[in-house]
């Protein structure tokens, strides 16, 4: 991970508080590394989300219209799946 370039103070409630030192205490690592991977983790998901989000609206859009699914494509890919369910 880069170097910190800014800090941000995030007031916790006291059991949200009390979970993150626990957890600490138990990996044996630092309060503040553990916040900053859930902050990453979160914003991670949440980036894949609207991924999946605008992959979804646009696949409803353009559902049995040209730019669908290629037929070779399609076809390819039946081949492939029943090629691999072979002994």
């Amino acid at each position: 991970m880069g170097t910190a370039k800014g800090n941000l103070h995030v007031p916790l409630p006291d059991e949200l508080h009390e979970k993150l030192r626990a957890e600490a205490r138990k990996s044996g690592q630092p309060a503040t590394e553990i916040a900053r991977e859930g902050i990453r983790l979160l914003l991670e998901l949440r980036r894949r989300e609207a991924i999946h989000s605008e992959i979804a609206v646009y696949a409803q859009a353009v559902a049995g219209s040209r730019a669908d699914l290629d037929a070779d494509l399609e076809a390819a890919s039946i081949e492939h799946l029943l090629e691999s369910e072979e002994p």
